[in-house]
C-alpha cells in the first residue's frame, strides 16, 4: 500500500487505464464464453459456463479495486497479467509509472 498523492489528471489518466483493462478482460471472458458454446453441442454446458463465470466474477471482484491507495499494486498486476501497458498509464508521473513496472516485475516473476 502506498500512500501517493494523484493530481485531478492523473486521477483521470488512472481510472481510463483502469477502465479500459477491465475491458479488455471482459472481452476476453467473452471469448472464452462463446468458445465454450461454438465447441460443444452438450446442453449441460450452460453450467459449466455458470461456474467458469463465477470464479471469473469472485477474481475480477478481488483484482479491479479503484481505492487509490491500492491503485499502483492493482495496475503493476494488470500490467503483469498483459491488460495493461505502460503506454495506457502515459498520463501519471514518471514516479508512479516506474514503481508500477517495478512492481509488474516482481508479479511476473512470482507468478512464474
Amino acid at each position: 500500500m502506498f500512500d501517493l498523492k494523484w493530481s485531478p489528471g492523473e486521477k483521470k489518466a488512472a481510472h481510463v487505464a483502469f477502465e479500459a483493462a477491465l475491458s479488455r478482460e471482459r472481452a476476453a471472458i467473452r471469448r472464452d464464453i462463446e468458445a465454450m458454446l461454438r465447441d460443444s453441442n452438450d446442453q449441460t454446458e450452460i453450467w459449466v459456463i455458470r461456474d467458469f463465470l463465477n470464479g471469473r466474477v469472485y477474481e475480477l471482484d478481488q483484482k479491479y479495486d479503484f481505492r487509490y491507495s491500492v491503485l499502483v499494486g492493482v495496475f503493476a498486476r494488470l500490467m503483469a497479467e498483459g491488460w495493461l501497458s505502460l503506454e495506457d498509464l502515459a498520463g501519471l508521473d514518471l514516479a508512479k509509472r516506474e514503481l508500477i513496472r517495478e512492481r509488474s516485475a516482481a508479479w511476473r516473476r512470482a507468478d512464474a
